[in-house]
């Protein structure tokens, strides 16, 4: 660091401020070092700024608190990179959305956090942060210092361990509800009776205070310690409206019993306080159930991973625990058991279910060379499988950690309510006193204004709030994984409801992406195998589905050898064979060439319009002509029509995009009853479409499976990718169907609305309750019981709304 930086530096940590250092990535000279430069002195706060181009690094001198997501920022729009690191914490001790806003700014204040995203029902927290710049200690030690217990994830237990701890922690809460119901039940009991007239049933008043005393300060006392860790950093929580309200209550009915006299009997309300606190405890308690049923659908897919696996050594099988299986061992399956690895099948043969995986209910049959995914079922058969993928490197650690991500994201409307939460017990904490204030000053009863002031601070719940939107979501990408369909994050689930116009890749996506060579024919004076065979050495290296095709219909021909060859994105391919420079491709590469090609044009013609894909041969060197034409048929799938017909029902447009000239996709989509064809475009051109038809306010999904379909994937609002294709289609796409069905599009579609519908349920819920039950409290309608009775079914309901989408299903 210079001098200039080490001195503002020095002044800055001085005068409370704070200094981080990233990692940028893109620069190349010394003009980007000072472009760096320029942008981040731009940044408010920043006091000094150093940048090194050989160790691609930045510090950065706040005269104040570090504000690592400005700077990020700005690195990124000057045009660089800041590479990231992600941290994921366990968070202990939150209870409502004040306490989910409270970390989450203690975790942005840390030096080099860029972001960071809290999940109320997972109790996880995900941290964005600047490569090398933050460490878990720190992040850990933010979290404390707010109040709260953190550990990272990777810390954490077993799935069995972990169960075995929330059912520990269930039965303890459990006892302190059981035990605060028995301690409140003389209280209700008299309650009722004086209501009724039957004086008798109210126990005296000495033994009320031993009753309720025991329910306050042991079985309430975490009410106490939550609200006091909130009220030490300057916010508040539920914790604090239940302690504060309660202990008034409790408080006022002491001083009553104190200063009681004569033969007047003295009002307590010690029934008050301690139903609150049982209410408020057996609510906690059923919605601390109710969140551990969202996270079923994880549970249910790290059972699927076997502890042990039977490995092929010397001729001999032994059992090994997993973790000390290899890539390369041979592992032996019998029938009937979990498939532990994700491998290549080397020996044997059967069938597999894989319906936890892909959703695919009919078991899928296995011969050598197949690939098989660890956590599904050997049916019947031997198996030996060659490991190709173990530990965290499988597909089904990668879907686990796919799902968690989307859980723990933070919907887009989720902000909304982090705004509301942040000034929500403030909001409350002064309503509760104007309460006061106000029934004191008309009315003179103290009492009325301290019981209606308590009713105000019990019935504001910024728990449900809190547990809308992320409940919703957990639940919501849980049964969409269990069906095979998988959605990366929370925004690509908000966004997929809006979809208006679903547009599909037609090769793969709607056919099955296996093409068979229907006609060759050539031009007068060349032959058809000799089309075939310059075809099929062009073909040679490609891993295109015509160019598989032209090798199968090739078999037995000899292999040519190919020189210079040439992957052409959207066109063909080219390369030079036997001393002839070759092209081989669509109508678009015949015309860059300056070839027309008339003389097959009719014979093209009639088999475009038949729906087939023509290719084009044509010799550019020595001499420049048209050698012949390949015609491909690709048979549609059979789910392919049934999913266009069900979008069309769910309101939704339908488009095709394909590179495919315009007979073959307009019988294509003919057959399948798609709206609207968009042919012979290239990859960027599919991009260009897509944007084209958001241009025109369309909320647009697209549907691919390959490299050439990432740009489009990329365009569109929601990318829906086949995990049948590429990984860089899967990589670009928001959402990813386990299997190449179509129908499963609709599938994400409905999914992803029912979803929001639950958000929308749930926080319409939250803001009504508030919103009328705060008034109530008020204006003196509500008793405090009432209010934490209704405080308590607030966040249950909430919980329980959202688990009705545990029973979705994609055929529903």
């Amino acid at each position: 660091m210079d001098a200039l930086t080490a001195e503002a530096g020095t002044a800055a940590m001085a005068g409370g401020g704070a200094e981080v250092e990233i990692g940028i990535e893109g620069m190349t000279c010394a003009s980007c070092v000072g472009r760096v430069e320029r942008v981040l002195k731009q940044v408010p706060g920043v006091s000094g700024v150093s940048v090194n181009l050989a160790t691609e690094r930045a510090r950065v001198a706040f005269a104040g608190p570090p504000d690592t997501a400005a700077v990020a920022r700005a690195v990124e729009e000057a045009g660089y990179d800041v590479p990231v690191s992600e941290f994921d914490l366990n968070v202990q001790g939150m209870t409502c959305a004040s306490c989910v806003g409270r970390v989450e700014r203690a975790l942005k204040q840390v030096p080099g956090a860029i972001e960071a995203e809290v999940n109320l029902a997972t109790e996880r927290t995900r941290v964005t942060a600047a490569r090398g710049a933050v460490s878990v200690d720190q992040l850990v030690a933010a979290v404390q210092n707010t109040g709260y217990e953190a550990s990272p994830v990777e810390q954490a237990g077993s799935p069995a361990e972990e169960a075995d701890a929330a059912a520990a922690r269930s039965r303890r809460d459990l006892f302190r509800v059981v035990t605060a119901a028995a301690l409140s039940a003389p209280l209700l009991l008299g309650m009722v009776g004086h209501l009724l007239g039957a004086e008798w049933m109210m126990p005296p008043g000495w033994v009320q205070l031993a009753l309720a005393t025991p329910v306050q300060f042991w079985l309430g006392w975490r009410f106490y310690v939550a609200g006091w860790k909130a009220a030490r950093s300057f916010s508040g929580n539920m914790d604090l409206l239940v302690a504060l309200g309660t202990t008034a209550a409790w408080g006022l009915s002491v001083y009553g019993l104190l200063t009681a006299h004569g033969d007047h009997a003295p009002a307590l309300y010690f029934e008050s306080s301690a139903l609150i606190i049982t209410f408020v405890l057996l609510g906690k308690w059923l919605e601390a159930r109710a969140k551990g049923q969202t996270a079923s659908a994880i549970r249910a897919l790290m059972d699927l991973r076997p502890d042990k696996a039977r490995l092929r050594r010397g001729g001999a099988e032994v059992e090994v625990p997993l973790a000390e299986v290899r890539v390369g061992d041979a592992v032996v399956v019998r029938p009937g058991e979990r498939i532990p690895v994700d491998g290549r099948v080397v020996e044997g043969g059967g069938s597999v279910d894989e319906s936890m995986l892909t959703g695919e209910s009919l078991p899928v049959e296995k011969v050598v060379g197949a690939k098989v995914t660890g956590g599904a079922i050997n049916t019947d058969g031997l198996l030996v499988i060659e490991t190709t993928a173990v530990g965290a490197e499988t597909t089904l650690a990668r879907i686990v950690r796919l799902v968690e991500g989307a859980q723990a994201s933070k919907a887009p409307i989720q902000r909304l309510v982090d705004r509301v939460s942040a000034v929500f017990v403030p909001v409350v904490l002064g309503i509760a006193l104007v309460t006061f204030v106000g029934w004191w000053a008309v009315t003179g009863d103290a009492t009325a204004a301290i019981l209606n002031a308590v009713a105000v601070m019990v019935i504001a719940c910024p728990c449900a709030l809190g547990l809308a939107t992320p409940t919703a979501i957990m639940v919501g990408t849980g049964a969409a994984a269990r069906h095979g369909i998988l959605i990366k994050d929370a925004e690509a689930l908000e966004r997929a409801h809006a979809v208006t116009t679903v547009a599909f890749d037609k090769t793969g996506t709607l056919t099955e992406g296996r093409p068979e060579v229907t006609d060759v024919v050539p031009v007068e004076g060349t032959g058809a195998a000799e089309v075939l065979r310059l075809a099929a050495a062009l073909q040679a290296g490609s891993e295109h589905p015509l160019a598989a095709a032209v090798r199968r219909r090739a078999e037995g021909v000899t292999p040519l050898a190919t020189m210079n060859f040439r992957a052409l994105a959207g066109r063909g391919v080219s390369g030079a064979v036997e001393g002839r420079s070759l092209v081989l491709g669509n109508r678009r590469l015949l015309e860059e060439n300056g070839l027309a090609g008339d003389a097959l044009a009719p014979a093209a013609s009639d088999l475009e319009e038949s729906g087939r894909t023509v290719s084009w041969l044509a010799e550019t060197a020595p001499t420049c002509r048209v050698l012949g034409l390949i015609a491909f048929g690709d048979s549609v799938k059979d789910s392919a029509r049934g999913a266009v017909d069900r979008l069309h029902r769910q309101g939704i447009e339908t488009v095709m995009l394909t590179g495919d000239n315009r007979g073959a996709a307009a019988a294509a989509a003919r057959s399948l009853g798609i709206d609207k064809v968009v042919a012979e475009v290239l990859p960027e051109g599919k991009a260009e479409a897509v944007a084209g038809l958001r241009g025109e306010g369309r909320v647009v999904a697209m549907v691919g499976d390959g490299i050439n379909d990432a740009p489009a994937l990329a365009a569109a609002d929601v990318g829906i990718a086949m995990s049948t294709g590429t990984d860089v289609a899967m990589h670009t796409a928001g959402v990813t169907l386990m299997r190449g069905d179509p129908a499963l599009v609709a599938g994400a579609i409905d999914v992803s609305r029912r979803t929001y519908r639950k958000i929308r349920q749930g926080l319409f819920w939250a803001f009504v309750y508030n919103l009328v039950g705060i008034p109530l409290a008020a204006l003196g309608l509500l008793s405090p019981m009432v209010a934490g009775a209704a405080m308590a079914l607030s966040s249950v309901s909430v919980v329980t709304n959202a688990l009705l989408l545990r029973g979705w299903n994609p055929r529903s």
